[in-house]
């Protein structure tokens, strides 16, 4: 049998995992917003981890076994974990929402203000 790679062109083999999560990082009025591309899973799929001015997405679909079927290429289903880490510095991290409706996940972080960020040293 000869290797299915000889009969389809697989450009996306290459893809990195930032070109299967692309997204959008914006702020307005304050805040900064993530708008992220996440097709193929659900949101119970998906986890969001903030720890000190990162924040972490990860998607995780474990493969199933599907009765029947010996695939010869395959390029629709995900299966594994795909993960993006995003460094905002003056995150308020109390304030992250987020949503997921229709393959997007969209996170929106109040910003700290001035001086929440800033530390007075005392001199003794």
């Amino acid at each position: 049998m000869l290797p299915s790679r000889m009969f389809f062109d697989d450009l996306l083999s290459d893809m990195s995992v930032e070109s299967k999560m692309k997204c959008d990082i914006y702020e307005k009025d304050n805040k900064y917003y993530i708008e992220m591309d996440v097709p193929g899973y659900s949101k119970e799929d998906i986890k969001i981890e903030c720890l000190n001015g990162n924040i972490t997405v990860r998607a995780e679909i474990s493969q199933k076994d599907e009765e029947n079927k010996k695939y010869l290429h395959r390029e629709r289903k995900m299966y594994g974990k795909i993960e993006r880490t995003f460094h905002l510095e003056d995150m308020d991290e109390d304030s992250i929402s987020a949503q997921f409706k229709d393959g997007i996940l969209k996170l929106e972080i109040a910003k700290k203000t001035e001086d929440e960020n800033k530390k007075l040293i005392e001199i003794k």
